[in-house]
C-alpha cells in the first residue's frame, strides 16, 4: 500500500526574508555554472548554497560543498532564517505559467511518502546513473534532510484530492514568489487532520509514477538501507524511511511534457557522410542546407515544426552546415533490435532513436553513452552548441506522451535516459524535510 503522512515542514521565514524571490532556486540538476554565480549573488541565503554549493580547489573531506551545506542549514535554522512548522501539515502547491501563450496552472502538494524499496507501488520509467546518486547521497548524509522534493503522479480522474484541498485553502498563500522561470509559485499549509486523513485514504491503494527525481528517489532508498545498517534501527516508520515528495494528478491540465534533445560527439568510427548513408537503410532522409541568415531560435522553431507528427517517428539531425529530417520506414525493425521489449517500448520515439540511431548506427552503447551524449531541453541550445563546436551534431525530437510513460511504468520497463521533461519544474527552497524533527 502507498503510505503518506503530514510533516513539520521547514520554510523560509517571511519576517526575516523580505524578498522571497531572491532566495529561491531552480532544481539542482538544471543549474549552470553561470546561474549558480547569479544565485549566489542574489542573496547570502539563496537556496543554491544548500543544494549545489560551489566547489573550491582546496576542498577536503572535512570542508567541502556538502559540509558547508550542513553548516549553513544549521546556522540558518539557528538564526531563524529557516523555521519549522509547529504542527504536522501538508503543503498545497500551485504553479501558474504560460506555455505557447496559454495560461496553465499545475496543482500539487508536498507530503511525506513511505519509501517503496521494491518499486511495487512507486513506478519508475528511467534508469539512474551512478554519479548523480553519489552526489545526492553525500548531501543527504551531511544534512540528514530532504532539501528538494521528488515529483510523483497519481491517477484521479474525478480530481477528488484537488477538490478536497481546494476547499481548505486560505485566501492568502504562505509563500508566493516569482521563480527563476518567470512562473508564479505559491504554497499553503493545511494542518486539518480530517483533510489529511481523506488524502491518505484515497492514496492507500493507488500506484504512483515518478515524474521527476528518479536519482533522488533511488538515493532515498540507498540512504534508508545505509541508515538501517548503521543505526540498527529496524523501525519501518523511522524518519529515514520517508521521502518528501510533491504529488500531482496525472490528469492535471497544468502538466506538460517537453522533449529532451540529444547533443552528440560522434565516435571515431563514423562521420557525417557515413552516417547519412547508413541512416537511409532505416529512414527516409531529407537534407536541408543551413540558411545562415536565420537565427538559432527561429531555426529551432522551424525544425520542430518539420518533425511534428502524430503517427510517424521523425527526428532532426543538426550539423553546422545542414541538417537531416529522418522518418522511420518500418517499425518492425525494432522487433529485431529489441525483441525482448514490449510493443509499447518498441514504438517510443526515444527508444527508436537510441536503439537504431545511437546504438546500431553510431555504435554508442550504454557503456560509453555518457562519453558521447549529453542533453538539453532548450531548443535553441541544440543549435548553438553545434554552431560553436562544442558538439558534432544534435538530435531534435518530439516529446514523450503521458500515456506512454504510464504504460512503460506499468510494464516495469525503463525508457532510455532523459526521456521526459515535465513542465512546470518545481521551485527549490519552498519546503524542506529535516529528519531530526521527526525522530
Amino acid at each position: 500500500m502507498v503510505k503518506v503522512t503530514a510533516f513539520k515542514g521547514i520554510t523560509y521565514n517571511t519576517e526575516k526574508i523580505k524578498n522571497m524571490d531572491k532566495v529561491m532556486s531552480p532544481p539542482y540538476d538544471i543549474i549552470s555554472s553561470k546561474q549558480q554565480d547569479e544565485l549566489y549573488n542574489n542573496s547570502p541565503y539563496n537556496f543554491v548554497r544548500l543544494i549545489l554549493g560551489k566547489q573550491h580547489p582546496d576542498d577536503t573531506k572535512e570542508n567541502n560543498r556538502y559540509t558547508r551545506a550542513n553548516k549553513d542549514f544549521k546556522q540558518w535554522k539557528k538564526d531563524e532564517i529557516l523555521i519549522d512548522s509547529a504542527d504536522e501539515a501538508i503543503f498545497p502547491y500551485k504553479i501558474t505559467y504560460l506555455l505557447n501563450n496559454e495560461e496553465k496552472t499545475m496543482n500539487g502538494f508536498f507530503i511525506l511518502l513511505k519509501i517503496d524499496k521494491e518499486y511495487q507501488k512507486v513506478k519508475a520509467h528511467e534508469r539512474t546513473l551512478s554519479k548523480p546518486k553519489a552526489d545526492r547521497l553525500n548531501l543527504m548524509r551531511s544534512c540528514n534532510a530532504n532539501l528538494e522534493p521528488i515529483q510523483l503522479l497519481y491517477i484521479d480522474e474525478e480530481d477528488d484530492i484537488h477538490n478536497t484541498i481546494q476547499k481548505s485553502l486560505s485566501p492568502k498563500a504562505l509563500i508566493d514568489v516569482t521563480g527563476y522561470d518567470g512562473f508564479n509559485h505559491a504554497i499553503w499549509k493545511i494542518t486539518d487532520k480530517s483533510v489529511i486523513t481523506q488524502i491518505k485514504n484515497f492514496l492507500d491503494d493507488e500506484i504512483l509514477f515518478i515524474a521527476d527525481g528518479h536519482h533522488r528517489y533511488q538515493t532515498a532508498i540507498n540512504f534508508a538501507k545505509e541508515m538501517e545498517e548503521k543505526t540498527g534501527d529496524s523501525n519501518p516508520d523511522a524518519p529515514f524511511q520517508y521521502r518528501m515528495v510533491i504529488l500531482a494528478n496525472m490528469f492535471d491540465e497544468g502538466l506538460a511534457i517537453l522533449p529532451t534533445h540529444r547533443l552528440l560527439n560522434l565516435p571515431d568510427t563514423i562521420n557525417k557522410e557515413k552516417l547519412q548513408s547508413v541512416l537511409k537503410q532505416y529512414f527516409t532522409v531529407e537534407v536541408y542546407h543551413r540558411d545562415s541568415s536565420i537565427k538559432p531560435q527561429k531555426l529551432a522553431e522551424n525544425i520542430k515544426k518539420q518533425i511534428e507528427t502524430d503517427k510517424q517517428h521523425k527526428f532532426a539531425l543538426f550539423f553546422k552546415d545542414n541538417y537531416f529530417i529522418i522518418t522511420l520506414k518500418d517499425e518492425s525493425i525494432m522487433d529485431k533490435l529489441a525483441n525482448e521489449r514490449s510493443e509499447t517500448w518498441k514504438k517510443l520515439d526515444v527508444s527508436i532513436l537510441h536503439k537504431i540511431v545511437i546504438e546500431e548506427i553510431m555504435g554508442i552503447t550504454q557503456d560509453n553513452l555518457e562519453d558521447h551524449v549529453k542533453y538539453t531541453r532548450e531548443d535553441e541550445e541544440a543549435i548553438t552548441v553545434v554552431d560553436n563546436g562544442s558538439f558534432d551534431c544534435s538530435i531534435l525530437m518530439n516529446a514523450t506522451k503521458i500515456d506512454e510513460l504510464k504504460a512503460i511504468a506499468d510494464a516495469e520497463e525503463h525508457m532510455p535516459q532523459k526521456s521526459t521533461y515535465f513542465l512546470p519544474k518545481m521551485l527549490s527552497g519552498l519546503v524542506m524535510y529535516d529528519m531530526k524533527l521527526h525522530e
